[in-house]
């Protein structure tokens, strides 16, 4: 195990080596993210739109979206990787190659963490807005949420690979699905013509959507626990299948 916290404490020193007032553009960006999304909220409530949430309950779900954003649709530096060559050298390591790009993925969350969301929950009273999640089946959800976020990496890193390295077109892909079916940015219940259903059980519905519905209390915890159940045990079969079968195509520095 200590391997893999070794991992996970390199990447995290790797993201602030440089000094915390690199971090700043990110925290930067994440507020300017955050403001817009608040304030239209509110205008819409205001304005008399029946948006399937209460005005508390959009303002709580944009805030912990934000906060724990890289926990809600996780992407690992895998297909970045693909790109540069790196994540051939990783194989030369005596360990789990997933359980290396797992490591130090979670090891990189850390930093924004402790500089932008944890200072942000501490404030978040200041802003009228509620922390405390409606139930405490939230927390199961938002680790399935993650283990299926790393299983969809691994897919996309796979394509990535298929592909022949063109990582900057998978990630455009995956930013524009992600977006729309996750439910991070739009939350599943305001959307119209009863699609509300479809979106919550698609794979996708499963990562951030699910636990950010559970903490705001606008989804049925035990459907939502068993949907992603099943689709943890669906995808991560498939993930690691595929990039087992597509470790010979993988390719470093030379060829």
């Amino acid at each position: 195990m200590s391997k893999y916290v070794i991992t996970a404490t390199t990447a995290m020193k790797g993201h602030t080596n440089g000094g915390l007032i690199y971090m700043f553009p990110t925290v930067l960006i994440r507020i300017l993210y955050l403001l817009p999304l608040m304030f239209l909220w509110r205008v819409l409530v205001d304005s008399g739109v029946d948006a399937g949430m209460t005005l508390a309950q959009l303002l709580t779900y944009t805030y912990i979206s934000t906060l724990l954003s890289e926990m809600l649709v996780v992407r690992t530096p895998a297909s970045d990787w693909c790109f540069t060559g790196k994540l051939v050298t990783i194989y030369t390591k005596p360990f789990s190659v997933v359980g290396q790009i797992v490591s130090h993925t979670i090891g990189g969350w850390l930093p924004l963490l402790l500089v932008f969301s944890l200072p942000m929950a501490v404030l978040a009273s200041l802003v009228s807005i509620n922390i405390i999640p409606v139930t405490l089946w939230f927390f199961p959800s938002l680790l399935l949420c993650i283990s299926l976020g790393f299983a969809f990496d691994i897919i996309f890193t796979c394509v990535t690979v298929y592909m022949k390295g063109q990582s900057w077109l998978v990630y455009s892909i995956r930013m524009a699905v992600t977006a729309l079916f996750s439910g991070t940015m739009i939350p599943f219940q305001i959307l119209p013509f009863g699609l509300t259903t479809f979106f919550e059980l698609q794979p996708f519905g499963s990562l951030g959507g699910a636990p950010l519905s559970l903490f705001v209390g606008t989804a049925s915890p035990m459907r939502t626990i068993i949907t992603q159940i099943v689709w943890n045990l669906v995808l991560w079969p498939l993930a690691l299948l595929w990039f087992k079968k597509s470790k010979e195509r993988q390719v470093g520095y030379g060829g």
